[in-house]
């Protein structure tokens, strides 16, 4: 399994009336967490998207426990529990700073080929850093 944790502030324009983060930010809060998760491996979707592998969504499952505020300063637990093949599946979970967890994510994407828009293998790059993670002991 591997795991990374980011920072992230809940910005105002985020928020509802009620200085209550707005459900559809936590998508784009899970993307940083995705993003920030392969540039920790030394990736980025930059680079697979120049090497002609993209990453689209294929499923999002979201529940929702408590909201984020306005200001509030949130870890977000990105994980990848399963070795990703053709897919690849983060999992994700939010905590305020008071350490309450406020969200459960699961996002699931797919590798596809730029040329073709064919799911496709993982760039062997990211196999190699990911793969240790995998290893058992």
């Amino acid at each position: 399994m591997y795991q990374n944790f980011t920072k992230l502030r809940v910005r105002y324009a985020e928020t509802d009336q009620m200085g209550i983060a707005y459900y559809g930010a936590y998508n784009q809060y899970f993307e940083v967490g995705r993003v920030e998760a392969l540039r920790s491996l030394n990736m980025s979707y930059r680079q697979m998207e120049e090497e002609g592998i993209m990453l689209p969504v294929r499923k999002v499952e979201i529940e929702y426990l408590k909201g984020a505020k306005y200001d509030d300063l949130l870890t977000i637990i990105s994980r990848i529990e399963v070795f990703p093949t053709v897919r690849i599946s983060f999992s994700h979970e939010i905590y305020n700073p008071e350490g309450e967890l406020l969200t459960l994510g699961k996002v699931d994407l797919v590798f596809v080929s730029k040329k073709n828009r064919r799911p496709c293998k993982p760039p062997a790059e990211f196999i190699e850093k990911i793969s240790p993670f995998f290893k058992s002991e």
